[in-house]
């Protein structure tokens, strides 16, 4: 038996193939980027910074990531790429040494009724798995324990069609889990009749008090009154049990109006239909308002809000059913799941349980199975989609990251770093979008964007080490040692807001009194019951106005014109200096180019390639009738206006022929938040997470309440940025306002009025309050985590 043995003496010369060790990008022109041309290495961890729109989502996401993606769907054949998101090749000349990329982003959960925590990991799915191998009694296959699987049953004859034709009598049965009354949604919804329609008046007289039911509309109210079922003339209280049956169950009924074929339906399942089956967050604010003033939702009594059949809570494994199992707090359910020791299942045992560790690991042990996954925050769902790369055996993976640590507490953000670290020592290329100095530390490279946002962006400032980044002269050296010192003076409360025996979610009969008047930062780490206490116990009636981290709703037609409501008084001024409609001026309407119906660009579907859009060539792009931009306002067409930014725009309508105070009003909202180079018609679509939360928060400034609660407003903030925000606080305390912020950024605590911090911990180990007083208090006192990170953030 011989062994081969090694005759060279000297290291061989580096393998050509140990030469692509660099992720070339040239000449990137995606959304605001100039021509911008870096080399990113391989294997290890890359920190993208900049202030919030100076492109590097533009670059990581929209360019690296983007391609990398395509490329992988190009290797499928046509027809799988029939099924698959169509991307189109991004504006770059030469994008080159590209790995599998793996994205975990931001974008928050759909919030869809029956998707849960459990649903969106695989972990129930696992666990469905368990409890029909193990559970007594045994009650069918894993759709037995499904919440979102129906029972159902058929009988009938079916027809094969194989050498001689016969039918054969056949029966079928699947047993799913759903429980009966709620459809697996956990809770039923009651209606209050009062509030679709005054009994007292008849239908003739317009009764109904429904959103956009008028009394001639063709579809809705008409069907009503000319269906023959009623007495339009009658009043509705002195309507016969007939029909007020017929009014309001009747099932879809073909009638005939003035000569249209149409449905008849009654008003409960038609509401049913058309507002409570879609997702509450999707409707428009005063739609929403009127389902809130409708619609009651309560526990199901039958299921007792699990979602499951009786049958399905019935099955058993040691005592717990998997209602009981996907109700415990996930780091109880892993210990559970250890205790189980079953041969037979040991390969699902050892997978449940990686699941369920990963969980504990990434810092949601507090979450439970159960929880819908439209209530995670921002940053739970970002850690949530993490926990399926966690134990994963891939290597030279690109992974790109935005602002991992969103949502976290300083004492988490540790944890956070040494798992970026971990997946970059397996051998994996980690690209991460971040603003916390604490991330940033731990770079291997540091790519700084700016040097400020939008189209004074999309230049690279800075290439290099951190320390490199904090010798350098870009806004992000200067600032990544930025300490907010605590306030010498904290004004005096004006009032308090009490809040007593709340036990929304994990809180603990919390009574606390929120003082008015100054600036209140809420405190703790995540899981401990803040925004609980906030959005979830404030009494009603309060003036509240809440800015929470709900993602907003746009397409390539909307813009912060749109959506702030700017374009309504531009419009009106417009007409009235030209003496025509408004309509005239909006792309969405009368004013629309015909050719591409007001979007600008024409798109093209190419079926499994990426479609193409190519510029109007009837408006240019401008999206308007050409008729319409001779209609001209302080010199300036529509289509002009909408290109300006926000601060050459609030300089425009603020003085001389344009001037336009109503315009005036919005825009300084938005020149406050820090969104001044914001162009009035850039799509919603194209705007940064930060830029985005902003936008919302300048809508909010307008309208009439006393008390703003914001939940995290530093998300997606730079550095640079934190100064302005807390100054626009400052503002609104000022001016008569009560603030109360829910926050992690030490920025933010030291410079409160008074703090009140929940905890210790997060899930049933939070949800009572650790500490009230102001940040002098809670740092002399290092009594709690918060307390300790305050401390050693203002370097006391």
């Amino acid at each position: 038996m011989s062994m081969a043995t090694r005759t060279d003496t000297q290291s061989p010369a580096l393998h050509v193939a140990d030469s692509h060790d660099l992720i070339r990008v040239h000449g990137a022109r995606e959304n605001n980027l100039k021509d911008v041309s870096i080399e990113i290495p391989k294997r290890r961890l890359t920190v993208f910074t900049g202030v919030s729109g100076s492109g590097k989502s533009s670059l990581v996401f929209n360019t690296i990531a983007a391609e990398s993606q395509r490329l992988i769907n190009e290797t499928y054949s046509a027809f799988v790429q029939g099924f698959m998101p169509t991307l189109a090749r991004p504006e770059v000349d030469v994008l080159d040494g590209l790995t599998t990329a793996i994205i975990v982003d931001q974008q928050r959960m759909g919030a869809d009724t029956r998707s849960t925590v459990g649903t969106a990991t695989d972990a129930n799915a696992m666990l469905r798995i368990l409890f029909s191998r193990l559970g007594k009694p045994h009650i069918g296959p894993p759709s037995a324990y499904a919440f979102n699987v129906p029972s159902v049953r058929a009988s009938g004859a079916i027809t094969v069609e194989r050498g001689a034709k016969k039918a054969v009598k056949a029966t079928f049965s699947r047993t799913g889990g759903m429980c009966t009354r709620c459809e697996g949604r956990g809770t039923v919804s009651d209606i209050d009749l009062t509030q679709l329609y005054d009994d007292s008046k008849s239908i003739a007289e317009g009764a109904f008090t429904i959103p956009g039911w008028k009394s001639d509309s063709f579809w809705t109210v008409r069907v009503y009154a000319e269906s023959g079922f009623l007495d339009p003339d009658k009043p509705i209280r002195e309507f016969t049990k007939k029909e007020m049956q017929d009014f309001l169950y009747r099932e879809p009924t073909k009638v005939k109006v003035e000569g249209v074929n149409l449905t008849y339906e009654g008003l409960i399942p038609k509401i049913q239909k058309s507002f409570l089956s879609k997702d509450k967050e999707s409707l428009q604010p005063h739609i929403r308002a009127f389902v809130e003033r409708a619609v009651t939702f309560t526990t199901c009594p039958e299921c007792d809000g699990t979602r499951l059949s009786e049958g399905a809570r019935s099955s058993k494994i040691k005592g717990v059913s998997i209602a009981d199992a996907c109700a415990m707090e996930i780091r109880d359910l892993a210990e559970w799941v250890r205790g189980l020791d079953e041969p037979s299942v040991a390969p699902l045992l050892t997978a449940v349980q990686q699941t369920l560790d990963s969980f504990v690991e990434i810092g949601l042990g507090y979450l439970s199975l159960d929880r819908p996954s439209g209530t995670l925050s921002g940053g739970e769902a970002q850690r949530v989609k993490m926990i399926r790369h966690l134990g994963s055996s891939l290597t030279d993976v690109t992974y790109v990251f935005d602002e991992p640590t969103a949502g976290l507490h300083p004492h988490d953000i540790q944890r956070m770093n040494d798992l970026l670290l971990r997946l970059r020592d397996k051998g994996n290329t980690v690209l991460v979008v971040e603003h916390k100095p604490q991330t940033i530390a731990i770079a291997d490279h540091v790519v700084d964007l700016g040097p400020g946002a939008g189209t004074a962006g999309g230049t690279v400032c800075f290439e290099g080490t951190v320390e490199g980044l904090r010798a350098g002269d870009t806004v992000t050296g200067r600032h990544l040692d930025d300490r907010a010192a605590l306030k010498e003076t904290v004004r005096k409360p004006t009032g308090t807001l009490e809040i007593r025996g709340a036990t929304a979610h994990n809180l603990q009969g919390v009574d606390v009194d929120i003082p008015l008047g100054v600036l209140a930062v809420v405190t703790g780490v995540a899981g401990s019951g803040k925004s609980s206490l906030v959005h979830g116990s404030i009494p009603a009636g309060a003036g509240v106005v809440s800015v929470d981290q709900g993602a907003i709703k746009g397409s390539r037609r909307s813009n912060p014109a749109t959506y702030t409501g700017l374009l309504d008084p531009i419009r009106k001024a417009f007409a009235k200096a030209n003496g025509v409609k408004p309509a005239l001026f909006s792309a969405n309407s009368e004013g629309a180019c015909p050719t591409c119906n007001g979007a600008g660009v024409i798109h093209t579907d190419l079926a499994m390639m990426a479609g193409v859009a190519t510029t109007c060539e009837e408006c240019e792009g401008k999206r308007f009738q050409a008729s319409v931009l001779d209609h001209l306002l302080g010199g300036r067409d529509i289509s002009e206006v909408l290109a300006m930014s926000v601060t050459e725009a609030e300089e425009f309508f603020g003085a001389g022929e344009a001037h336009t105070p109503a315009a005036q009003r919005v825009l300084n909202r938005l020149a406050d938040v820090g969104l001044g180079y914001l162009s009035l018609g850039q799509p919603l679509n194209t705007l940064s997470g930060g830029e985005r939360q902003r936008l919302k928060l300048a809508t909010h400034m307008a309208e009439n309440g006393g008390v703003y609660v914001l939940d995290e407003p530093t998300a997606g903030l730079h550095l640079a940025d934190v100064e302005q925000l807390l100054g626009l606080l400052d503002r609104l305390v000022d001016s008569g306002k009560s603030v109360i912020v829910v926050e992690h950024h030490q920025a933010v605590m030291a410079h409160a009025d008074w703090i009140i911090d929940l905890g210790p911990g997060a899930g049933h180990d939070g949800g009572r309050i650790v500490f009230e007083g102001t940040p002098a208090d809670l740092v002399a006192a290092r009594s709690t985590l918060t307390g300790e990170h305050l401390a050693a953030y203002v370097g006391t």
